[in-house]
């Protein structure tokens, strides 16, 4: 009997020993380490040496990460206060805390840890704390063909800029008072994002200046069209009205791109390697040396730099406003038919789909795949997207500089000659005088009109799409190329001549 009850007892000692281990393990399972911030450092603060409190749901040894340290190591549960190490001026938005402890049991250990990011804050040298107020003094003229233009403000303290949105600029310190800053290279587009502020040496950031919004446009604030024979028209009222220019050449000048417009300066290019300038807005142009007799058939303008291409491969440059011209390394033996440039690259395209591109302002060139093999005529920049037009309806697009293309979906199967692009807008023309456009960055284009007559050549500006053709053909169109007048313009300049490019 008495074995009875003591077997008894050490069942029931055992079951409560057992409930107790498995209650603490339930509760060993549920612990953890939670900090909070209690008393962010104030910011900007002269304190080279700042205290910091934060809580902690558990004591443990504390480890610090970023920029800052301390010298207590061992954190108490509820509200701790540390002394950071000395910080050198400057702002901090790195700084962490870790408390960690490990919990043991007879056959077990647990590490718990947490961690905290203490908010930002700036050391400064003075006990500064008035932010600069800086305004806006004289806005950037709108529209504007100047690429880099002028901007003024005015702040009540000297102190750093910084930029913002689509614009940059190579200043970036500000002075008390008028700062007259100018931006870095533009393309054309309208700019309402770009945004200046001025930090000064206390840390202290100024209110967010938003730049009055503005346009720069993509050329002269006059059209220029050339053609077969030489000719040369003029349009200084946004396509109504033409009138000749004088021209030094009766040889053909080239379709689609034969033309463009940089620096105060048009060039045209044409066959027998012919190509012609003009520095007072396209009244008169004269002829430039060429390089060779090797036809040219399309030029583009950046960074300083006309680049002009042709048959078999043939490129050539110029860097004195298209005064002289020289010849680069041909990449391919095709023919190059067209050339733009956009991001700091010019890209060419050419017969058998081939497409060149250059980083260097056309000094060297380097192949891409079009992913086609049929003539592509011309291309075009816009929207960091830049898209060429050729043979059998063919568009291709590029969001990468030009390095891979895809195809994009058009309603035709003709042979383009010609595409541009403005006001978030591409426009296309095709053999036989439909036009097409795409408002989706070039991914799908819409017949909008068929006016029934070979185009071949597209320009943009001052919120005006021309087109030009056969005939002396010319249309214009003040809605981003949804609709167009209606003038079939029979002899407008005198002539029945072909209209092969246009440039604004």
């Amino acid at each position: 009997m008495k074995n009875y009850l003591l077997y008894y007892l050490l069942i029931t000692l055992s079951i409560i020993v057992n409930s107790c281990s498995e209650g603490f393990k339930e509760e060993y399972s549920k612990i953890s380490i939670v900090l909070k911030e209690v008393t962010a450092i104030t910011t900007p603060t002269t304190d080279t040496t700042p205290d910091y409190t934060f809580s902690s749901t558990e004591s443990g040894a504390n480890t610090y990460g970023g920029s800052c340290s301390s010298s207590t190591t061992i954190a108490t549960t509820g509200n701790n206060t540390i002394t950071l190490n000395t910080l050198s001026v400057g702002t901090y938005a790195d700084c962490t805390i870790t408390v960690s402890k490990t919990i043991s049991t007879e056959n077990s250990e647990k590490k718990l840890s947490g961690s905290l990011t203490m908010t930002s804050f700036t050391v400064t040298s003075s006990n500064d704390t008035t932010a600069p107020t800086i305004a806006e003094v004289t806005a950037v003229a709108t529209p504007t063909n100047d690429k880099t233009p002028d901007y003024t403000f005015s702040s009540d303290e000297a102190g750093t800029i910084t930029y913002g949105g689509s614009c940059s600029s190579s200043t970036t310190s500000a002075t008390s008072g008028d700062n007259t800053i100018t931006l870095a290279t533009l393309s054309s587009g309208t700019y309402s994002d770009c945004t200046i502020k001025v930090t000064d040496s206390s840390g202290n950031e100024s209110n967010t200046l938003t730049i009055t919004s503005f346009t720069v446009s993509s050329g002269s604030g006059v059209f220029v069209a050339v053609g077969n024979k030489g000719i040369i028209v003029r349009s200084t009222d946004n396509g109504t009205t033409w009138d000749n220019a004088t021209s030094p050449t009766e040889n053909n000048l080239s379709w689609g791109d034969g033309v463009t417009f940089g620096n105060n300066t048009f060039v045209g290019v044409g066959v027998s390697g012919n190509i012609v300038r003009s520095t007072d807005n396209g009244s008169s142009f004269d002829n430039v040396t060429k390089v060779d007799n090797t036809a040219l058939n399309g030029v583009a303008f950046g960074n300083n730099t006309f680049v002009a291409v042709g048959a078999s491969g043939k490129i050539v440059r110029s860097t004195d406003n298209g005064s002289t011209f020289s010849a680069v390394t041909r990449p391919i033996t095709n023919g190059i038919n067209g050339v733009t440039f956009g991001n700091n690259t010019f890209v060419a395209v050419g017969d058998s789909g081939k497409i060149v591109r250059s980083t260097d302002n056309g000094t060297s060139w380097d192949n891409a795949s079009s992913g086609i093999t049929t003539i592509i005529e011309d291309v075009t920049f816009g929207n960091n997207t830049f898209v060429a037009v050729g043979a059998s309806g063919n568009i291709v697009r590029s969001t990468d500089n030009g390095t891979s293309w895809d195809n994009a979906t058009d309603p035709v199967s003709g042979h383009f000659w010609g595409v541009g692009f403005g006001n978030n807008t591409f426009v296309a023309v095709v053999h036989g005088g439909t036009i097409l456009r795409s408002t989706d960055n070039g991914s799908n284009f819409s017949t909008v009109v068929d006016p029934g007559n070979h185009l071949t050549g597209v320009g943009f500006g001052n919120n005006t799409f021309v087109v030009v053709g056969v005939y002396g053909e010319l249309h214009s169109s003040a809605d981003n190329g949804t609709t167009w007048d209606s003038r079939k313009s029979v002899n407008p300049v005198g002539t029945n001549e072909r209209l092969n490019s246009v440039a604004f």
